[in-house]
């Protein structure tokens, strides 16, 4: 669970507050866990919802976009491929936290835009932009990272 908490927080204290306070509120719910499904997803339905009343109480600000401005994401498999699961998450966590939440959101967690939209209090285009914004940021890191040195000029 705390890498859960990780992504979704600013640096490594942040990621531990958030996941001490995620099991208080486990085991003071304990109780209203009915074996349906698995306990793990339980748990971190929990931590995500407890990171994300964390970081609203910080006052995020998420830009309001028109879907227009979507940035196109051409995706770099290649590049991806080349980083390790550790340096992905370092350039995750470095994301300004409007991007981060929503991306990890949607992508990692799998929620769609209306979902993220309700959870965050805002509109589902706002969700979207975020979103695309974050994807050209990666792109763009993992870009640079994975550049070759010119040798030959």
């Amino acid at each position: 669970m705390m890498t859960v908490c990780r992504r979704y927080a600013g640096d490594q204290t942040e990621a531990e507050d958030i996941l001490q306070e995620a099991f208080i509120r486990v085991f003071n719910n304990i109780g209203q866990y009915r074996f349906e499904g698995s306990l793990e997803g339980w748990i971190r339905r929990i931590v995500i919802h407890t990171a994300l009343r964390i970081l609203q109480k910080k006052k995020i600000r998420f830009a309001e976009i028109n879907d227009s401005m979507d940035v196109e994401h051409t995706g770099n498999v290649d590049g991806i491929a080349a980083l390790g699961a550790e340096e992905l998450l370092k350039l995750i966590s470095a994301l300004p936290d409007g991007y981060r939440i929503v991306f990890n959101l949607y992508v990692l967690e799998g929620y769609d835009h209306n979902e993220i939209a309700s959870m965050l209090d805002i509109n589902s285009a706002t969700s979207r932009s975020q979103l695309s914004k974050a994807r050209k940021v990666l792109q763009t890191q993992i870009e640079n990272l994975t550049k070759l040195p010119k040798r030959y000029a």
